[in-house]
């Protein structure tokens, strides 16, 4: 069988699907990948062939205000209007043609496609190929039970708050959304095809597509009145690891001072740039309790930090192994990225989240109506709040059990091997 995936060039939305893709490969698969050309030495790696973007933009997390200087100086529903017209419509018949362009080499009999590319319609009805739909993030579709996106809402607990969330969702459809959703429109009148007017723009990868594989265990997401039998919650998909090779590990990577307690932080890989959002608070807030606090920059400002920081129980890396320290953490700081909340409630570890941006409002409300942690609600948390909500969750043993409760969910089945057979069903229905 040969197996499209296709991606945006961004690491949350991309790292989530190799392990999908690399399970599919081992079966015998034909899998090849449609991304940017960052990806290339990764893809090369995994032994999966690359077809680089042609015509579509490479959005990538560390060159969108680079690419956008006017990007930088908006902040809430403006940066969400701003990114959802220029970062993931704007590049939908450029995405289209790209794939239309390949398949001549590459008849692909299913493409896996990333839920921010938009590409569905086109290539279902279109290409009239079999497409699965792959969220990275929380679920999207709409549903009157739950809240619109982007405001960082709880489901509705009175009519006040239903009030105020229904005139959010208008604001969202009919202001902050409304370039994006044009622009969707537009591209695909000149391909002929007529948009349903009911719904949301984020409701058309879920109409276009033959299956939605869902990251993230069911549990995390909100109660739905209308439940999408299409949607399969497969559990957290992480990025693919090879098998633990017999050589030594990397310098440092298992040795760590030893400490009462262990406080991993980090700031994300897209909106780590300005440090005094959340990383700086957050030192101040707990270098100086008793506690092993390891800091990931995503190789930003770390030799800044380092000086800055030089407490004994501060350790500041570009990088570090997420999979192999959250085994020993026992709370994870962090902005909010669903990859990283994901893998941290895998391994039992409760959260302090404190982000909006990029959609991690969202996540960070989950977190908070799931209980697995203490969500500041802000994009620039103080110091007393932060070392507030740390304490909290190392005292209150509620914390930790809700998160090790989620543990269990979402490694009672293997994720891969569910998002595989997805894949594999959806062929299977469409040849028959």
């Amino acid at each position: 069988m040969k197996i499209l995936f296709a991606s945006q060039a961004i690491d949350g939305h991309f790292n989530p699907m190799t392990g999908v893709a690399m399970r599919l490969k081992d079966r015998g698969h034909d899998v090849r990948w449609y991304t940017g050309p960052i990806f290339a030495g990764k893809l090369q790696g995994l032994g999966i062939e690359h077809f680089p973007f042609r015509r579509a933009i490479e959005h990538r997390a560390d060159n969108l205000n680079e690419l956008y200087p006017e990007r930088a100086k908006l902040k809430g529903p403006l940066a969400i209007g701003f990114d959802g017209e220029k970062i993931f419509a704007s590049n939908i018949s450029n995405f289209f043609e790209d794939i239309r362009e390949l398949n001549a080499d590459f008849p692909f009999d299913v493409a896996v496609a990333d839920s921010s590319m938009f590409i569905h319609r086109l290539v279902s009805h279109l290409l009239g190929k079999p497409l699965v739909n792959f969220v990275a993030i929380p679920n999207m579709e709409s549903d009157p039970m739950v809240p619109p996106l982007f405001f960082g809402f709880k489901p509705p607990r009175n009519p006040v708050e239903r009030a105020v969330q229904a005139a959010a969702g208008l604001l969202s459809d009919k202001v902050i959304l409304r370039p994006a959703s044009q622009s969707y429109r537009r591209q695909h009148a000149v391909y002929g095809q007529d948009v349903p007017r009911k719904g949301r723009l984020t409701d058309e990868p879920y109409r276009c597509s033959e299956a939605i594989i869902q990251t993230g265990p069911e549990s995390f997401d909100y109660p739905r009145r209308n439940v999408n039998t299409k949607v399969h919650y497969v559990g957290a998909l992480l990025p693919y690891r090879p098998a633990a090779s017999a050589g030594p590990a990397a310098e440092g990577d298992d040795v760590w001072p030893s400490y009462p307690a262990t406080l991993l932080v980090t700031q994300g890989t897209v909106d780590n740039l300005d440090q005094n959002k959340l990383i700086i608070p957050a030192l101040e807030a707990v270098k100086d309790m008793d506690a092993l606090v390891i800091v990931a920059t995503g190789g930003r400002g770390t030799e800044a930090l380092r000086a800055r920081y030089p407490q004994s129980n501060v350790v500041v890396r570009d990088y570090v192994d997420f999979a192999k320290v959250l085994e020993f953490t026992d709370v994870f700081i962090s902005n909010g990225g669903f990859g990283g909340v994901q893998l941290s409630l895998s391994k039992g570890v409760p959260l302090v989240v404190s982000g909006i941006n990029e959609g991690k409002s969202d996540v960070n409300a989950r977190v908070e109506y799931a209980g697995v942690g203490i969500n500041l609600g802000t994009e620039s948390p103080k110091p007393a709040d932060i070392a507030k909500a740390v304490e909290r969750v190392l005292t209150e043993p509620g914390w930790k059990d809700r998160a090790r409760k989620m543990r269990e969910q979402l490694n009672a089945a293997d994720p891969a091997e569910a998002a595989a057979a997805v894949v594999e069903g959806v062929v299977k229905q469409s040849a028959g």
